[in-house]
């Protein structure tokens, strides 16, 4: 090997480990600033601590591997949680998830205060709604999302995503006063 060689090889070396060094930063700050973000996004869509670390987890590790195909800093929040909802999708293609019959199991009793019952019921709801309303609505609810980057995300209009997001919310919103009038005639 001649000096010319050792030199060249030494030069890329360099690049090499330097490119690395600036990949591991990179990412590393990504996961900083997103990844509560993330958790409580896939707390939401799963409502299982050990579920939602795993989606975060393996929504880390394919952003490490396609880490250079993020051109832009500025859309890594919107591209990181497109990979979370790739990956929730993949965990129900992976397996099939046991059928239970509601009358096996009790109800009442469950939740420790009013206020958990009070989330659980919310929770319900919103998830009852169509995936066209429930989805950008829980981006904006739980990830923050302005409605310029769900309508990126879901490649929608953004007209069409703040149309959305209305009938999301007067859905809902239809949904609890008919709930409330039911309770109150029957306890009024």
């Amino acid at each position: 090997m001649n000096l010319f060689t050792r030199k060249r090889n030494k030069n890329a070396e360099s690049t090499v480990f330097l490119d690395m060094n600036r990949k591991q930063k990179r990412y590393e700050a990504l996961v900083h600033v997103y990844s509560p973000d993330l958790y409580r996004y896939a707390y939401w869509i799963c409502h299982d601590p050990d579920i939602a670390q795993d989606l975060v987890q393996e929504t880390c590790l394919r952003a490490w591997k396609s880490l250079d195909s993020l051109l832009d800093d500025k859309s890594a929040k919107g591209w990181l949680f497109t990979i979370l909802r790739r990956e929730n999708a993949r965990r129900f293609e992976r397996k099939q998830l046991p059928m239970v019959d509601i009358d096996d199991h009790e109800v009442a009793g469950q939740y420790d205060s009013s206020k958990e019952m009070e989330n659980e019921f919310l929770r319900r709801k919103i998830s009852a709604l169509p995936s066209e309303y429930k989805e950008p609505l829980l981006m904006q609810l739980i990830a923050g999302f302005t409605a310029e980057e769900i309508a990126i995300q879901l490649d929608l209009n953004k007209n069409t995503v703040l149309t959305r997001l209305f009938r999301a919310k007067n859905l809902l919103k239809s949904s609890l006063t008919s709930v409330t009038k039911e309770n109150g005639e029957a306890h009024g």
